[in-house]
């Protein structure tokens, strides 16, 4: 009985409790989400009107919305530019630095830190009056630079912040993926002659691809839900010059009481964010993908062949009560 009991208790613990909370903090929420993008709720008044598919049209509409896409895009593009210099730096790590522990750890630093206190940081050393940079360049006789306050440069200064939060990650993940090839395959290469370039190329790149699968996904997903470094350095402007797309939802929520169009712009950043990493790993595990798709044609036959089962039984049912019927 005891076992009995605690066999219960287990299975309540692992299975009945994240179900529960799985439903309310993850399908429900969701649900919500979606059911408030078709309607033009103000997050107030518990009144609202559904307007089919009116935010959503918004979103592709609007051009402020397509700014933003255009900021995050460039966080993007320069943390893609990083990714081969962050495989060369693990690789250097792996290969050529002894004692790299304390690398490492220097490396994984700033991932840690609080995002918040990372935007402070580089907040002092970005001023235009009394900041860092600017006293260094004083030192050169060369002018102030405004460098959050000036449209031109504000979100390179602020995609710098981003990589120096989230390169070091990177790198960790890339060196976790060096140490698991096989060394033999690396001295047979360099016993024929192969040089490091080489190596790299024709070895390291290859057996890394899920390793790059999941960078690159970090990747997309970061650069589209960029928010804390562009809200606490800026909020967003000058302007909007810097406004990103994550910011621009929580801004048109809570600032201009459109939870509508916010919900609405959650959901294409969601599926977005589904869409890319699908095309991404189509792309580089082409065979994981398929094995993906025949999983979920089984499924789905599987679950066809169950219905069509039952079908046949209610079928089978339904004659032999029209059989008993008709000898009555």
């Amino acid at each position: 009985m005891k076992d009995k009991t605690q066999r219960g208790m287990l299975l309540i613990c692992f299975l009945v409790v994240p179900t529960i909370l799985l439903f309310v903090f993850v399908l429900y929420p969701g649900f919500k989400l979606a059911l408030i993008s078709f309607t033009d709720w103000d997050g107030i008044n518990p009144n609202y009107n559904y307007v089919g598919l009116k935010n959503y049209t918004q979103v592709f509409q609007r051009k402020d919305i397509w700014q933003s896409l255009k900021n995050n895009n460039l966080y993007f593009m320069l943390h893609l530019f990083f990714i081969p210099i962050e495989m060369y730096l693990a690789l250097l790590l792996d290969r050529y630095i002894k004692r790299s522990e304390f690398f490492k750890t220097i490396v994984f630093m700033p991932y840690i830190i609080n995002g918040v206190a990372i935007a402070y940081m580089f907040s002092f050393l970005y001023s235009s009056e009394d900041g860092v940079l600017n006293g260094l360049l004083a030192l050169g006789n060369i002018g102030k630079i405004r460098w959050l306050s000036d449209p031109r440069i504000v979100n390179y200064s602020l995609v710098v912040v981003s990589l120096w939060r989230f390169t070091g990650v990177h790198i960790i993940l890339f060196l976790a993926g060096l140490q698991s090839i096989n060394k033999d395959m690396l001295e047979a290469a360099l016993i024929d002659g192969a040089s490091v370039l080489q190596q790299f190329i024709k070895i390291i790149i290859p057996n890394m691809k899920s390793i790059l699968s999941i960078v690159l996904f970090l990747n997309v997903r970061g650069a589209l839900m960029v928010f804390d470094i562009p809200f606490v350095m800026t909020s967003g402007g000058p302007g909007t010059s810097s406004t990103t797309f994550a910011l621009h939802t929580v801004k048109t929520a809570f600032e201009f009481s459109n939870f509508g169009l916010a919900c609405a712009m959650a959901i294409v950043l969601i599926a977005a964010i589904i869409v890319i990493s699908a095309i991404q790993s189509l792309v580089l595990e082409p065979e994981k993908f398929k094995e993906r798709l025949d999983r979920i044609k089984r499924f789905f036959k599987k679950e066809g062949l169950k219905v069509e089962k039952v079908m046949e039984k209610e079928g089978e049912k339904l004659e032999k009560e029209k059989d008993e019927r008709v000898t009555v």
